[in-house]
């Protein structure tokens, strides 16, 4: 049966030994840490501590509607400290807000 809950679900394959392991904020579980610190500044290390690989897929994917929906441009700083700071929110805050008026895109299918 589907699960019909908007929650994320991670993945089910075998976690391979020696495989750095934390305490996902987004799952509330142990899963397969990140590779290398994501992002710069404290901030990074926080979410290369406390974020999994798959709770980083979910912000990738969010992170580029955030791009969008708000024009911004990667290399502009302002664009930065909104990034950085929608970041903050999605993993350690109330979760990052949508844009207002923002309307999902239909599944295909």
């Amino acid at each position: 049966m589907a699960d019909d809950s908007c929650e994320p679900v991670p993945s089910t394959e075998p976690v391979q030994p020696g495989t750095r392991l934390v305490k996902c904020v987004k799952f509330g579980k142990e899963l397969p840490g990140l590779d290398r610190i994501p992002w710069r500044g404290e901030l990074g290390k926080r979410v290369y501590e406390n974020v999994s690989k798959e709770g980083w897929k979910l912000w990738i994917e969010h992170s580029k509607m955030i791009m969008n929906e708000y024009r911004l441009n990667p290399l502009d700083p302002n664009s930065q400290k909104i990034m950085e700071e929608q970041l903050e929110q999605f993993f350690f805050g109330e979760g990052s807000k949508l844009p207002e008026g923002y309307v999902p895109p239909k599944a295909k299918g």
